[in-house]
């Protein structure tokens, strides 16, 4: 197994906009529950109704989510602001 083993550096993790990217995927996933909430009897005929929950679900687990990036965005911004002060 110790051929595979990679012999070089990670790379450093890439930053963007973290906070913007959860809340578009957090606002995604609830239009999509809004979207197929009308026709939640049709979904439910043929067994899919969980598509409809899953999409609730994204929203409720992005807002923790949210919640979560904001957070640690805050965390490396007061980190960095120690690091570069006096």
């Amino acid at each position: 197994m110790a051929k595979w083993t990679p012999k070089h550096e990670a790379p450093e993790p890439l930053e963007g906009p973290v906070v913007p990217t959860i809340i578009g995927g957090t606002i995604l996933w609830f239009v999509l529950f809004l979207v197929q909430l009308p026709f939640y009897g049709w979904f439910d005929d043929r067994g899919h109704a969980w598509w409809v929950w899953t999409c609730l679900a994204g929203a409720g687990l992005g807002l923790i989510g949210i919640y979560y990036v904001h957070r640690r965005d805050a965390a490396i911004k007061r980190a960095q602001a120690l690091r570069e002060a006096p």
